[in-house]
């Protein structure tokens, strides 16, 4: 079925009203409890002898959040705004925010502290699959009744990357694609268009490369940064639910359809459609070589369309970007307009803070004032981020102002399915084994395709049978 801008991140946009939840209160009325009524006098002197105080002593909690680098201080202001707004309504609180890098968050400090029982007590989380073992092992608040009392449970677009057994343990900030960034300046030179074939985009490099420039963008030292773009490949190849079928048995890593997709990225890999030596460069270099003209394609999240806005380090290039999808593989499988999109970046709770009355008070005016129409259209139009919320589609046309992110969403909307990344489909052993191992290899020609798909389908089926 073919998606609408109403159906943004697949999941249909309907009308919502500005939401404005509402605090917890601790002062509840004195109760006769059956006895004959009293005077005034007396009620009066019950209900200040009843009544428990607000205390106002200070008291400290921790926010754990991943908006660190030049290129996320429009969402750490997001962030700094809402924990203004918490601190004034929540007596005696400070907030104490603690940033790091996403990939070190999700995959260290934050195992480390759940395993050890001391997480922060607000955090970045992943939704698939960690909020779902964070929650199995009893580490993540409830947050089901909260959403229920502050009447937002509703509002959310997706929540199953974050709900276990039918509770809710984590909320999603918002949505993303991903696609290729391209400087539309330099196609003009050319007279060029985005690609519609993957021969043209094939052809593309080729001649971008031939002309002196860097054709794609690349930074490998993390990972996940070059796995964005073979995940798209392999998902072309062998179909857009072949990782989902991973973890089941249902497929292979190492078959020859997942393979093909290994061996399209080392064949661009070794025709030096990369930058020399992007296994040293970190994922801020990644950016750099776009936005310095060195690099015409980047291949990265809708989220990176906050770069190109005033202010920023992609600001000389506004109005000189557009977004395209990889065009149809010959012979790939499935869906060929299918891409990547999720909401699966988020904050959760720890369950301590459920256990004390004001930290759960702080737990509650933070969702209130971070999940809400207001702050999700502050983050689609100053920093690029879909919507993870239900908003009117008059509210959204009339937000919707910049070019890139029209044309975002122009190809968002003209994918017919999507995926989810493959960090949320796979377990952590198998997405440490591609992520800190193979793909690297892969790039460094220490293995082949064939090799890396035997390597990871070992390390699937011993994740597999442990799940047994």
């Amino acid at each position: 079925m073919r998606k609408s801008l109403t159906m943004l991140l697949s999941l249909m946009f309907v009308s919502s009203a500005l939401l404005a939840g509402c605090g917890d209160n601790n002062n509840n009325a004195a109760s006769n409890n059956g006895e004959p009524a009293a005077t005034n006098e007396a009620a009066a002197t019950n209900a200040v002898a009843t009544e428990e105080p607000v205390s106002t002593e200070p008291f400290e909690m921790t926010i754990r959040h991943t908006q660190v680098g030049a290129d996320k201080q429009k969402r750490l202001a997001i962030l700094e705004d809402v924990v203004g707004k918490v601190q004034a309504e929540v007596p005696g609180l400070t907030f104490k925010l603690d940033g790091v890098d996403s990939d070190v968050n999700r995959k260290e400090k934050l195992r480390g502290e759940m395993a050890a029982g001391n997480p922060p007590e607000i955090f970045d989380l992943f939704g698939s699959p960690d909020s779902k073992i964070y929650a199995k092992e009893g580490k993540l608040l409830d947050l089901t009744p909260i959403l229920d009392e502050l009447g937002i449970k509703d509002k959310f677009s997706n929540l199953d990357p974050f709900t276990y057994e039918g509770k809710i343990y984590g909320l999603p900030i918002g949505g993303s694609g991903e696609g290729f960034f391209y400087n539309k300046e330099y196609y003009a030179s050319k007279g060029w268009k985005a690609p519609t074939t993957f021969a043209e985009l094939e052809q593309q490099l080729a001649d971008i490369k031939a002309d002196g420039k860097v054709p794609l963008a690349g930074a490998s030292k993390a990972g996940w940064v070059p796995l964005m773009l073979a995940n798209h490949l392999w998902s072309r190849y062998a179909g857009p639910d072949v990782t989902a079928k991973f973890a089941t048995g249902e497929a292979k890593w190492n078959d020859p359809n997942v393979v093909k997709g290994f061996a399209k990225y080392k064949e661009w890999v070794d025709k030096g459609y990369f930058k020399k030596g992007e296994l040293g460069f970190e994922y801020a270099e990644y950016t750099t070589q776009f936005t310095s003209g060195e690099a015409i394609l980047m291949y990265d999240g809708t989220w990176k369309s906050s770069v190109f806005k005033a202010g920023q380090s992609g600001e000389g290039l506004i109005g000189k970007v557009g977004f395209f999808n990889i065009p149809p593989v010959d012979g790939g499988v499935g869906d060929q307009t299918a891409l990547m999109r999720d909401v699966n970046n988020g904050y959760g709770f720890s369950a301590s803070a459920g256990e004390d009355e004001r930290q759960l008070a702080a737990v509650k005016s933070f969702i209130k004032n971070m999940f809400n129409e207001e702050m999700q259209l502050r983050g689609l139009v100053e920093d690029g981020v879909l919507p993870a919320m239900k908003i009117d589609q008059a509210v959204l046309n009339e937000n919707i102002t910049d070019d890139l992110m029209s044309e975002i969403v122009a190809v968002l909307n003209s994918s017919q399915s999507s995926f989810p990344a493959f960090d949320s489909l796979v377990q952590a052993d198998v997405t440490t084994e591609i992520s800190n191992i193979q793909i690297q290899s892969l790039i460094g020609g220490q293995t082949t395709p064939e090799k890396m798909g035997d390597a990871l389908q070992k390390i699937q089926e011993e994740a597999n049978a442990a799940v047994e």
